[in-house]
């Protein structure tokens, strides 16, 4: 490096962090014309356009960086730096497959953290655009249709496909994932139905019919007090479910029966519970209960209160308390 052109590069570095770009490239070209073997040089200019969002032009510094340094046998880390930099450049102008490969090569010459970071993210915008590019709530509906005849036809394999094509086509719609449960649960792939449901939830908090499907799955992998949270919570958003009623009202009875039928016995298994305990113990719930003994129509008027309707039902369903009303 040539001793003009060593003075050239510091006042164009100068330049740079005084953001004096026009001056900087002054420099910079001067420094190029003293001494054209220098990569560096090339790599700083190309620094100067990009900051200048002369994107095309840094690009070709880059690429000039690249052959010089190349000819020259300069440091594999100097060649790899320029690659990163186009790379950025590329990426900033939206020519992500470009990015893609200048990042790949900049890595090829030297790995590093930061060059790791920038292809990985410049690989998951190519993937992301490509989804979105995908997505097409029209072709979805026809995808979920076939995947509701095979359901029908229970061809639950058939219908699973149809229904992840569907998802791919309109990754938004909370119905498919909670029909794509249906199958997995079906298929006893319980596990991947949960997930499903729970991205039905997710994207739809309202959706009943996702809580239902969760409650089912639950309560067929034996997890009975899970699965009672999940019916108490679509019986908040629908409380006349007949569905979501007698799913808790099955897992209750599963679970303080414990497999007995003696009703001393169930009576003894519920009063083990922390909650139940509670209930019976709180002096607003044993006016209610005692009110209900004196007047059994009583409940009728407690059960539009969606808290004490369902502290009464887990009192009912445990065996504790019997209800006749009309």
């Amino acid at each position: 490096m040539s001793e003009g052109a060593l003075k050239e590069k510091e006042l164009g570095n100068q330049a740079y962090k005084k953001k004096d770009f026009d001056t900087a490239i002054t420099h910079y070209k001067k420094a190029i014309e003293l001494d054209p073997t220098n990569l560096i040089f090339h790599t700083n200019l190309a620094a100067v356009y990009f900051e200048m969002k002369n994107l095309d032009e840094c690009i070709k510094e880059c690429s000039t960086a690249v052959e010089v340094g190349r000819e020259q046998r300069a440091d594999f880390k100097l060649i790899a730096k320029a690659y990163n930099r186009m790379g950025s450049a590329h990426r900033k102008k939206g020519e992500l497959e470009a990015a893609k490969t200048a990042y790949e090569k900049a890595l090829t010459e030297h790995r590093t953290p930061e060059y790791r970071q920038n292809l990985s993210e410049v690989e998951s915008a190519i993937k992301k655009a490509a989804e979105e590019a995908y997505i097409n709530p029209e072709l979805a509906e026809q995808e979920k249709q076939k995947g509701n005849e095979c359901f029908k036809k229970g061809e639950f394999a058939d219908a699973v496909k149809y229904y992840s094509e569907a998802i791919k086509r309109n990754p938004a719609d909370a119905k498919i994932y909670s029909n794509r449960a249906a199958c997995y649960t079906k298929l006893t792939a319980f596990d991947l139905a949960l997930k499903d449901c729970d991205k039905s939830i997710e994207l739809d908090p309202s959706f009943v019919k996702a809580y239902l499907r969760k409650g089912n799955v639950l309560k067929a992998m034996g997890q009975t007090q899970k699965a009672m949270d999940v019916y108490e919570k679509a019986m908040e958003i629908d409380p006349n479910n007949a569905e979501a009623k007698q799913g808790y009202k099955d897992c209750a009875v599963k679970q303080y029966s414990g497999g007995s039928s003696d009703p001393e016995e169930v009576r003894k298994r519920a009063m083990n519970d922390p909650e139940i305990q509670q209930i019976m113990t709180d002096p607003a719930m044993r006016m209610i209960l005692e009110q209900m003994q004196s007047d059994p129509q009583a409940v009728s008027e407690h059960l539009k209160n969606p808290e004490i309707m369902r502290k009464i039902m887990k009192l009912k369903d445990a065996g504790l308390i019997s209800m006749q009303y009309r």
